[in-house]
């Protein structure tokens, strides 16, 4: 009887140990969506902090964006696995990092978003090979609202 006592005693010692502590520098929270660079170098998803979009020095500079909900129901089918559903008609605001508003934009039925602009919009008056400007893009899905930060380069 004493070693069922002892198990017990030791058992809710060890419950009380388990108990879930937050992470008090990091308030995580998962995006709603997965947006995608659009002509990234690398993969310009989820993979990439800061993925970086080389554009010629002459010329505008194209910036696109896909922008995905993740269907994870059928995570555990291999067969299945996880979805990549567009996300038609969201408003997505494109700033700098400074936070200067380049555009507003809406996704469209393959849930991608696009901007034209030029260096000089940019904040660049004369861009060279190496010049660069770093970016976010900024929305609300389903009452979660997301940024994903980029960045896009000159080259010659």
């Amino acid at each position: 009887m004493k070693q069922y006592k002892a198990l017990l005693v030791c058992s809710l010692l060890a419950m009380a140990g388990c108990q879930k502590v937050d992470d008090p520098f990091v308030d995580r929270v998962v995006a709603p969506v997965l947006v995608v660079i659009d002509n990234a170098t690398g993969d310009g998803g989820g993979m990439t902090g800061e993925p970086v979009v080389s554009q010629k020095v002459a010329g505008p500079v194209t910036l696109a964006v896909k922008i995905y909900e993740l269907d994870k129901s059928g995570i555990l089918d291999y067969k299945v696995g996880i979805d990549s559903i567009p996300v038609t008609s969201l408003a997505i605001k494109l700033t700098k990092r400074d936070g200067t508003a380049l555009g507003e934009l809406k996704t469209d039925g393959a849930g991608k978003a696009s901007i034209s602009k030029t260096w000089a919009e940019l904040g660049v008056a004369e861009p060279k090979a190496g010049s660069s400007v770093s970016l976010t893009w900024r929305g609300e899905y389903k009452g979660q609202a997301f940024a994903r930060l980029s960045r896009v380069q000159a080259i010659n």
